[in-house]
């Protein structure tokens, strides 16, 4: 462990400043982290890259059973599907297949409608489905991350929670074996609770097949010598303990049953058309006669794509007539590859053998909040500021990104940890390079070494597919550039796959958010309509020359307004504001209308009242002004509240409906009880209730937020004696040197 943290500190001191100087301030570089940015930003790049491929297929409903059946072949060549198709929408194979458009399509299923149907094939194929192995670390991630809809950290800190309290085992583990206790616990809890039937003959074993596995600790499960069901923990473990519990629970016992059984049948049906071509259809269906683990655990909840598609086929031999009773012609276009989830990336770090199950979740936590990531719903989405630092990595650091290098000195770690190489050797080799004894990998410092060679503009620039254009990493954020002068703000939750070409043109074709609308005729000062941090606002030009303590006018715009489409008008009657309505009659304090931060007022004195809407502030008359005042106050946070932005849904942990409010610090979300802020990426269009339900299970977990300690009051000093004192003659000072008083000799 010392020989991994002072290789992490060397990497970190040391490439992180080139980052500093050459990106942005604050950055940081990491061994497993700068890996998992450049596995996020590799996949946005095939996701930039991609074209999309159209093609259709025909799918009809067939009598008897009124069971389902999808085109598989014209005229014995295979019908395309999406899998037939590159990256680059291209076929992949050139003989042997038919690819279909719309026209083809329709024009087949027209030609179809009369046609008589048969059956040509029947295929049975018996089922089996083994269990999946106990949890580890990484599998108890992407498991709660499709059951329970949880990100890593989220998942970890109640495991953590319930390891401490002694409900379940080590939680930080990449081994999926079982003591022999655990084992017996598992299959003697499996027989009472399903019957015996439902256990295999010899106790199950599972290998791991992972690089680097350490397997230090054995797998997640259920703490003590017997397991306790979920029902009896029940009146013990609430909310999200109670819920990661259940599902390690049941992992567990099902990873020592007996294999789930069944058939999957296929059904071949052909005909011919009206117009003399051959069309044959495929349908096929699972039915499991024997349930096996799945009555413990059903695992196909744990990922769509182990998803078994369960349904009876009619009971049919060849030969057999069926009737079409309906066809209908479908198009479909082919997907780019998903974006990591937490869950996935933490799965693709361990199959390359990089970083340890008990840091994944601080990895991903890191660099979401170094700004190199932010989440939309559960995918992870890459900042332009990422493609900047993978950039600068790869081409000038290659070997401490690259994945199998990576894995390869986990590798070495681990023989160091085990004795089998020695530390100094290990850290030499890391720092100085490894050439001198036959290997290729140069060493940090010779690298750190030439980093003033680094173009950083070159790193920081990024092209746009089919645009003249180019992004911009800049040290207050990404920004679009055409030539020298012409430029465009990027919206922070745009993806960088969704910035094409098309994209861009629009960005430089909306309001710049900053214009001049005329000159004050009064001052003769230049009036401005700009779009600040905190929204649209008009503002003046200063003369040259003004003192610095000169502050210029400003005003916001009202809600209704658009900063492209404000006059010099608008902005000089903003200007005019507060708006004296006039004076009480009963005290002769003046009363005015105003615009603030939360919207329209008015004020007499420290009394305000909110108004109905913004046109208010010019037009209301001293007697609706004297009314409103009239009326009680309604504190904020008292009487109606306004309504929320938007309903996210109901928190699968807690049921309560999570909506989005606007409060005096900005936009969060809250489910009555708790709040949250949203972070970088967030939005209130794109927040999803998975993610919503992360930063609120974050918040209750970092508990009330601290108040400051009131300070005590001071001490009232004992009144003085008025005694006479006794007078000293004063001894002169002694002489401590040039520029000393006697204080600071003392």
């Amino acid at each position: 462990q010392e020989t991994r943290r002072l290789i992490d500190r060397l990497y970190g001191f040391e490439v992180s400043p080139v980052l500093w100087r050459k990106v942005q301030a604050g950055l940081s570089a990491g061994r497993v982290q700068s890996v998992a940015t450049r596995l996020v930003v590799e996949r946005e790049r095939e996701r930039i890259a991609f074209k999309s491929a159209s093609y259709w297929d025909i799918e009809g409903v067939f009598d008897p059973a009124s069971f389902t059946a999808n085109l598989v072949a014209v005229d014995g060549a295979r019908v395309a599907t999406g899998k037939d198709f590159d990256s680059l929408a291209k076929l992949t194979a050139k003989d042997g297949i038919v690819h279909l458009n719309e026209e083809q399509a329709r024009t087949l299923c027209t030609s179809l409608a009369n046609t008589n149907f048969s059956v040509i094939k029947v295929d049975d194929k018996a089922y089996t489905n083994r269990p999946k192995a106990p949890f580890m670390t990484s599998t108890l991630q992407q498991a709660a991350s499709g059951r329970l809809k949880w990100g890593a950290q989220r998942t970890m800190r109640v495991a953590q929670a319930l390891y401490e309290r002694g409900y379940i085992t080590y939680m930080r583990t990449d081994s999926t074996t079982l003591s022999d206790t655990a084992v017996t616990a598992a299959r003697t809890q499996a027989a009472q609770l399903y019957g015996a039937d439902h256990i295999p003959d010899a106790p199950r074993r599972y290998d791991r097949k992972v690089k680097n596995a350490q397997e230090a600790h054995e797998a997640i499960r259920p703490a003590g010598d017997v397991f306790r069901t979920p029902a009896e923990v029940a009146g013990e473990l609430v909310g999200d303990e109670f819920a990661l519990y259940d599902l390690i629970w049941k992992r567990t016992v099902a990873s020592q049953m007996s294999d789930a059984r069944g058939t999957t049948a296929t059904i071949r049906l052909g005909g011919d058309s009206s117009d003399g071509r051959t069309a044959e259809f495929s349908a096929s269906g699972t039915v499991i006669t024997f349930r096996g683990h799945l009555a413990a655990y059903d695992d196909a909840d744990d990922d769509q794509d182990d998803k078994e598609q369960s349904r009876r086929l009619p009971a049919l031999k060849v030969g057999d007539a069926v009737t079409a009773v309906s066809l209908d012609a479908n198009g479909h276009s082919t997907n780019p590859p998903a974006r990591y989830t937490e869950a996935t990336l933490v799965q693709e770090l361990e199959r390359l053998g990089i970083g340890r199950p008990s840091t994944y979740a601080a990895i991903i936590s890191r660099i979401i909040d170094q700004g190199y990531v932010w989440k939309r719903g559960s995918a992870l989405v890459p900042h332009f500021l990422a493609f900047t630092v993978v950039r600068l990595m790869e081409e000038n650091f290659g070997s401490l990104v690259d994945y199998d290098f990576t894995a390869s000195l986990e590798e070495v770690l681990d023989q160091v940890a085990r004795g089998e190489d020695q530390r100094l050797t290990a850290l030499k080799r890391f720092y100085f390079g490894d050439k001198d004894s036959g290997g290729d990998f140069p060493g940090l410092a010779p690298q750190v070494a030439v980093y003033g060679d680094i173009d950083a503009r070159a790193m920081a620039s990024i092209p746009i597919e089919g645009s003249d254009a180019i992004i911009r990493v800049g040290r207050y954020g990404p920004y679009l550039q055409r030539g020298e002068d012409t430029r465009a703000n990027i919206p922070t939750d745009l993806a960088p796959d969704e910035l094409t070409a098309q994209k861009a043109e629009e960005l430089f074709n909306a309001p710049s958010g900053e214009h001049e609308l005329g000159i004050d005729p009064e001052t003769d000062r230049v009036i401005m309509a700009k779009t600040g941090r905190y929204g649209p606002y008009f503002t003046e030009v200063l003369p040259e020359g003004s003192p610095k303590s000169a502050k210029p006018r400003t005003a916001s715009l009202f809600s209704t307004m658009a900063v492209d489409e404000v006059t010099l008008l608008d902005a000089l009657r903003m200007f005019t504001l507060p708006r004296e309505v006039g004076n009480d009659p009963a005290d002769g304090e003046v009363i005015t209308t105003q615009n603030g931060r939360y919207g329209p007022y008015l004020l007499k004195g420290k009394d305000s009242r909110t108004l109905p809407d913004e046109e208010s502030i010019f037009s209301l008359t001293l007697e609706q002004a004297l009314e409103l005042l009239a009326q009680p106050k309604l504190r904020r946070g008292r009487g109606q509240a306004a309504g929320p932005l938007k309903v996210i849904g109901a928190d699968p942990s807690t049921g309560k409906e999570v909506v989005v409010r606007e409060g005096r610090f900005g936009i969060y979300i809250t489910d009555g009880e708790t709040n949250a802020s949203l972070r970088g990426g967030d939005s209130v269009e794109n927040i999803s209730i998975e993610r919503a339900s992360d930063l609120l299970a974050e918040r209750r977990a970092a508990g009330p937020s601290a108040k400051p300690a009131k300070r005590a009051p001071a001490k009232k000093a004992p009144a003085k004696k008025t005694a006479t004192k006794s007078v000293k003659k004063k001894v002169p000072a002694k002489k401590t040197g040039v520029g000393k008083s006697p204080a600071s000799a003392e």
